[in-house]
């Protein structure tokens, strides 16, 4: 039973403080009442905090936008992560890219132009998936989670000191306002004629004034020790604006690294795909490639332009090499890999011996490397001297 009333009290003590917070919001509101006015340096700390907020969770939205376009999967991690359980690894766009070009390719041919230059963009299109994936991870541990951290931690905590600080700011502003009409009603009071009724209604508002003073103290160093608490916290954002500028050189780092690696993988494969007979990179809208003049030695490689000793084969030259009997020697111009066990691994930059044979492949020559022989690609070799 003392337990039930002690709820009792406490519950209508909570609802005539909430009922007077209220009537004092409200007065203030319509002009009625006085409000108690922060301090400038406490308003600058509060303005700088919702700023802050604000633009934090401006940027870690897009941030995340950014980083993942798609907004279906954003929402399905999102939903992971409130559920505590890791979202499925999914394939992404450069990736899925990168495996129709390595089928198509692998469809086509290796050994035709078209085949083997699909494949090489297929695996470099993996490769940048692959750093895509990177970038995500790396991004959305150094740079987006303490973003978040802050607004679903350290903000939430401002936010309720602030409310606190205002709950405190009103109960102050309730008391100043209790106590004025205390002493309006104990000055007029005692201006009246005393007589025994009179001289009770002014003791009554008397111990009024003192009971009102003493609740004004008490709320004013309330609001006092809760103005000193939000301050403190307030401050901190300072120390907040400076993580977030290392956690922002971690993103732009990450930036940096996938962007170079971007750059690196397709200055490969230009470097690749230009190690095709000219006539296989030309558009259909565009002249075709003009005769390369006659030499003694010819070059299956990426230029026009020939050394001393080498010089690129034009296509009508390929027949006539093939047509060759004798054996030559070519250099790699960039790795190989067999297809099945009738063809042979290459390396880039080393130097094998090559022949035709009859009957075989215009775009294939027979190679042999020490006691190894298989068939070679045309388009992967640079004929010497």
């Amino acid at each position: 039973m003392n337990i039930m009333d002690f709820n009792m009290k406490k519950l209508a003590a909570d609802a005539g403080t909430f009922l007077s917070r209220a009537v004092q919001f409200t007065e203030e509101k319509l002009g009625q009442a006085e409000k108690t006015e922060l301090d400038a340096h406490l308003e600058n700390l509060l303005s700088k905090a919702e700023c802050t907020k604000i633009w934090t969770e401006k940027i870690m939205k897009q941030t995340e936008v950014l980083l993942q376009p798609n907004p279906n999967a954003r929402i399905e991690e999102f939903v992971y992560e409130k559920l505590d359980r890791k979202a499925p690894s999914r394939i992404n766009n450069p990736e899925l890219l990168g495996q129709y070009m390595i089928d198509a390719g692998t469809e086509f041919g290796p050994g035709t132009a078209y085949g083997n230059a699909l494949i090489k963009c297929g695996e470099t299109q993996k490769r940048i998936g692959t750093a895509d994936r990177e970038l995500i991870q790396t991004s959305a541990l150094n740079f987006l989670t303490p973003l978040r951290n802050f607004i679903e931690g350290d903000y939430k905590t401002i936010a309720k000191e602030r409310k606190l600080l205002q709950n405190k700011r009103l109960d102050l502003d309730a008391a100043k306002t209790r106590l004025k009409k205390a002493k309006t009603a104990d000055t007029k009071s005692s201006q009246l004629n005393a007589t025994r009724l009179e001289g009770d209604n002014i003791m009554i508002w008397a111990e009024e004034v003192t009971k009102s003073e003493q609740e004004l103290r008490i709320t004013q160093s309330e609001f006092d020790r809760q103005a000193e608490i939000t301050r403190l916290l307030l401050e901190g954002i300072s120390s907040t604006h400076a993580h977030h500028l290392r956690c922002l050189n971690d993103f732009v780092e990450a930036q940096m690294t996938y962007y170079a690696q971007c750059y690196q993988y397709m200055l490969d494969l230009q470097k690749q795909l230009g190690s095709f007979p000219s006539n296989y990179l030309c558009n259909n809208n565009q002249s075709s490639v003009p005769s390369v003049p006659p030499a003694s030695t010819s070059v299956i490689g990426p230029s026009a332009v020939a050394s001393s000793n080498l010089v690129i084969t034009s296509p009508s030259n390929l027949s006539d090499l093939k047509e060759y009997t004798g054996t030559r020697k070519a250099r790699v111009l960039y790795d190989y890999d067999a297809a099945n066990s009738s063809e042979l691994s290459l390396l880039a930059d080393e130097v094998i011996t090559v022949f035709s044979v009859i009957g075989m492949d215009s775009d294939w020559l027979m190679g042999e490397r020490g006691n190894q022989k298989g068939k070679v690609p045309i388009t992967y070799l640079e004929l010497l001297n």
